[in-house]
């Protein structure tokens, strides 16, 4: 598994399909650089097609939203190939509370001792998966997964204990624990794949999402990885709305939306499309300011986000 960009002021996660994100650049990789309110983000489309070894194949959509912008250093291909991967932070969970603590609870009973075990967990636990990674690392294409997290503690323990008896003896962590781990690896982690269940509030059995994977847990042998180019795009609206609380009456806002409705009276307008007629107000801030001009009774709300003039009310109302 390649090395994950160091720790840092970013996140990497899966987006809705269905939301909509301004093109600000296009990327060679096919990617392309937006904005998440006020944070600039990347975001990637792309197709995964899986074969397995059964013969069958089905495609999958991804989208994925971080903060690594650079597509040079982190190809758009490399992400999505580890975003898989996203789930081993439950093994990290595992870790934490079954093999440090063995199922027992914190003993501090106030809230500063709890912070100060949680700490020292977290820092024990960054610290044997470091000599793990430095482990599989100095062996020339071992996958860090190989490498056994309970090995390394149980050699971290003894090692700690032998110590004690020879105060003069440096402790050297990385050499003994990272030969028991290299020692005892694990096999290769298997590309597996199966259909994804949801359970029923109603019933104890999971129930399957016809997606087109296999019903049983089946190896793929096969990946491809095609990343989509960004669908031309309206014009994007801008990431902070203009203050004009303190212009004059006739250049405010609600002015130009009133006198936007009242010239296509018969016309229902859309948030966003209200919003880019505009050109300096986000679509949050359009929204509330709409729904609160509505029921001041300014303007007409005649579904969800869509509006009209209140002289379209007269016709909504003939028999």
């Amino acid at each position: 598994m390649p090395r994950l960009p160091a720790p840092g002021p970013r996140f990497w996660k899966g987006l809705r399909a269905n939301r909509r994100t301004p093109v600000l650049s296009r990327l060679a990789d096919g990617s392309y650089l937006s904005a998440i309110g006020q944070v600039r983000v990347r975001i990637i489309d792309a197709h995964v097609t899986m074969i397995c070894a059964g013969g069958t194949v089905f495609t999958g959509p991804y989208r994925l939203v971080t903060t690594l912008t650079d597509a040079r250093r982190h190809p758009a291909t490399a992400l999505v190939s580890l975003y898989h991967q996203r789930w081993e932070h439950e093994s990290a969970y595992s870790a934490l509370r079954h093999t440090l603590m063995g199922g027992r609870l914190l003993r501090s009973g106030d809230p500063v001792g709890v912070e100060q075990e949680m700490w020292a967990l977290l820092t024990l636990y960054q610290a044997l998966r470091m000599v793990m990674v430095d482990a599989a690392e100095s062996r020339s294409g071992t996958d860090p997964d190989r490498c056994s997290f309970t090995v390394a503690l149980q050699a971290a323990r003894e090692h700690v204990v032998q110590a004690s008896d020879v105060v003069t003896t440096a402790v050297d962590w990385v050499g003994p624990i990272g030969q028991r781990v290299l020692a005892a690896l694990l096999p290769a982690r298997r590309r597996r794949v199966s259909t994804r269940k949801v359970k029923s509030p109603i019933s104890r059995y999971g129930e399957r999402q016809d997606d087109g994977r296999p019903d049983t847990s089946c190896a793929v042998t096969g990946l491809a990885i095609t990343v989509l180019q960004p669908a031309l795009q309206e014009r994007a609206l801008p990431d902070v709305s203009r203050d004009d609380r303190h212009s004059a009456r006739v250049e405010r806002r609600r002015e130009h939306v009133l006198a936007l409705l009242k010239a296509d009276p018969g016309r229902h307008w859309k948030a966003r499309e209200i919003a880019h007629h505009l050109g300096d107000i986000t679509l949050g801030s359009m929204y509330r300011q709409l729904s609160r001009w509505a029921k001041a009774g300014l303007l007409l709300k005649c579904g969800p986000g869509v509006y009209t003039s209140i002289e379209d009310l007269a016709t909504l109302l003939l028999p």
